[in-house]
């Protein structure tokens, strides 16, 4: 969030741009496409890439495969999606492997055991540690009908390594109950070291920069991570797919967990 007080320069700037209003007293920055020098970093892969890199892009595959591979969306229900179990999902959302699985990777035993996501699926905590090869298989088959146009080879090897090497158990962190980050976990210094070195360069140092609400309703990383912690969670981890984010891959779990007990204190609104 850019507030009036701002360097006068920068806020002139913006103002050109059309970024700001000279008259309010808080403004918003809109989450902006990404430009095409950008385009090898958001969907593009490096030549030699670490294992970090490949978890991560695995995550974001995992999220929304046609946002992270720059794909086609698709158009019809997903034939294995138990539209019998739940009939309040349909078209492309039921292609995603988050929608039967979850945000927590716990599938009907987590976050998704009730509402308007509930499937009836397992979870995918119990792949962890098993080779990433054995997956594919499973990844190929009936309950996963994704075409090589859709996800590649190379790319679904990403999603099996994600499985394998990349899942972390949130239960020891999140309240999957009250879906709510748990008191006292984690290092709030720590997280606000990294966070201030790192995601404030779009976020702001308050979160407020980006704005995901529309009208009145204002949604920050702090509104994020306060109601959607699991998912917030993932996205610090892998990235949010199609966007120029920098993701914490490279980071341990411990430090992304502070991180997100951070920024789960952050505004969550205006008035803040």
């Amino acid at each position: 969030m850019i507030k009036k007080t701002t360097n006068s320069g920068i806020l002139a700037l913006l103002m050109a741009l059309g970024a700001v209003s000279a008259t309010a007293q808080t403004v918003s920055i809109t989450p902006q496409e990404h430009g095409p020098q950008q385009q090898e970093f958001v969907h593009g892969a490096p030549h030699v890439a670490s294992l970090e890199w490949t978890i991560a892009a695995g995550g974001r595959i995992y999220d929304n495969w046609w946002e992270a591979l720059d794909r086609d969306e698709p158009e019809a229900t997903n034939p294995a999606y138990p539209v019998d179990v739940n009939g309040e999902q349909s078209g492309a959302g039921t292609w995603r492997c988050k929608e039967c699985h979850g945000w927590d990777y716990m599938g009907a035993g987590g976050v998704y055991s009730k509402g308007s996501h509930f499937t009836g699926i397992k979870g995918l905590l119990a792949m962890r540690g098993v080779p990433p090869e054995s997956l594919l298989a499973t990844l190929r088959d009936e309950n996963h009908p994704y075409t090589e146009e859709m996800i590649s080879a190379e790319e679904m090897m990403r999603v099996a390594t994600f499985v394998a090497k990349g899942l972390v158990d949130m239960r020891p962190f999140i309240n999957l109950e009250t879906r709510q980050v748990i008191p006292g976990v984690g290092d709030v210094d720590r997280g606000r070291a990294i966070f201030q070195t790192t995601c404030a360069a779009c976020h702001g140092f308050d979160g407020r920069a980006l704005d995901w609400g529309e009208g009145d309703e204002h949604n920050f990383v702090g509104t994020e991570a306060a109601e959607l912690p699991d998912e917030v969670f993932n996205k610090l981890s892998n990235a949010h797919p199609g966007v120029a984010m920098i993701n914490l891959s490279a980071f341990s779990v411990e430090d992304r967990v502070s991180v997100l007990r951070y920024i789960a204190s952050l505004p969550t609104g205006l008035d803040d």
